[in-house]
């Protein structure tokens, strides 16, 4: 077949929520989810959000183990998921890179591969598009409003 069906994106979405609800939950009670004199602790109404969000997962889930051989729903076609894929990959890669070598070049990077890729620039458009929104930002954010942003080994050896 060349669909993929809804199980396994279900499964994975409420499984993924589900451990989202539990590190809410788990967090909630690590501050404190009662009262106290001046009112709710900081994890009251997380606590119960996370319960809300973990009874809603664990119901899709079950849901979906239940209707396991019953399931025939196409989801997305596989064309469809790689070209998700390919924007999903290089953004994942690209918060990665953030902690690596910084925002700046990071953005530069991912920048200058969306527009050679998906949006068929020649260079002379990318490559000044790609450099010049970093550093856009960096004169907005670091220079103008005073906020620093993550920086890699190139920006502090710079002295950025």
């Amino acid at each position: 077949s060349t669909a993929v069906r809804t199980r396994g994106p279900e499964l994975a979405v409420a499984g993924f929520l589900f451990a989202i609800a539990l590190l809410v939950i788990t967090d909630s009670l690590r501050v404190g989810i009662g009262w106290a004199e001046d009112g709710p602790r900081a994890g009251y109404f997380p606590f119960y959000i996370g319960l809300l969000l973990a009874g809603s997962s664990g119901w899709v889930l079950l849901t979906q183990l239940r209707r396991w051989s019953a399931d025939r729903d196409e989801f997305a076609t596989r064309q469809q998921v790689g070209l998700v894929l390919s924007v999903l990959v290089p953004m994942v890669l690209y918060v990665a890179l953030i902690f690596a070598i910084g925002i700046y070049i990071a953005s530069a990077t991912l920048i200058g591969y969306f527009m050679f890729r998906h949006g068929k620039y020649k260079a002379r458009l990318a490559l000044p598009v790609a450099v010049g929104v970093p550093l856009f930002f960096y004169a907005v954010f670091e220079k103008w409003f005073l906020v620093p942003l993550p920086k890699g080994p190139l920006e502090q050896l710079l002295g950025l």
